[in-house]
């Protein structure tokens, strides 16, 4: 049976280039993984007075959480830290207390920017916020931290050099062999 992954893009922008990325690694990943957006632009702000009674939009993220059997987050960088909307979306599928649909999730982080370190500290800052959500992480090494320039995505969506391109190949052959090997024990 194909692996489910759910996957978050950190930016809400159209022509996001994390949305484009997110889009060029699914292609990379194997035929037994099927990826799903999940969906976090329509969520709002989180209170915690609306614990007891969610909104159906955070309802349906907290189902199609639940359905997947790992996440992969694609973020930027947002004044050195991660986006508000995609917190925002972890905070609600977490809440409230002792009904976090993130627990168990075994979680790959990369992401890209158009400054020079990519989306490093974004991703350190992830990485303190899913160890608490109780989310395996794949080992740190090969990290994605990637500086997106004019040509980096060919006309087709894919990514334009061959060495980069091996590089993403090689860190989504490991990302699905350990999901495997993540979910399998369980």
């Amino acid at each position: 049976m194909p692996k489910q992954i759910g996957y978050l893009v950190g930016s809400l922008r159209k022509d996001s280039i994390n949305r484009k990325l997110a889009a060029a690694l699914i292609k990379l990943a194997p035929p037994d993984f099927n990826f799903r957006e999940l969906r976090i632009g329509d969520l709002p702000l989180y209170n915690q007075d609306d614990d007891r009674a969610q909104a159906p939009e955070v309802q349906r993220l907290k189902s199609e959480v639940r359905a997947c059997d790992a996440v992969m987050i694609v973020t930027p960088e947002y004044n050195r830290s991660i986006p508000g909307v995609l917190k925002n979306a972890l905070d609600h599928a977490s809440r409230p207390y002792g009904q976090n649909a993130w627990a168990g999730k075994p979680v790959g982080i990369v992401g890209s920017s158009i400054g020079a370190i990519g989306t490093a500290v974004a991703q350190s800052h992830l990485r303190s916020v899913v160890a608490f959500l109780d989310m395996p992480q794949i080992a740190t090494q090969p990290e994605v931290y990637l500086q997106i320039k004019d040509g980096f995505f060919d006309d087709a969506g894919n990514i334009a050099n061959a060495e980069t391109r091996k590089f993403l190949h090689g860190w989504m052959d490991k990302y699905v062999s350990w999901v495997k090997r993540i979910t399998e024990t369980r």
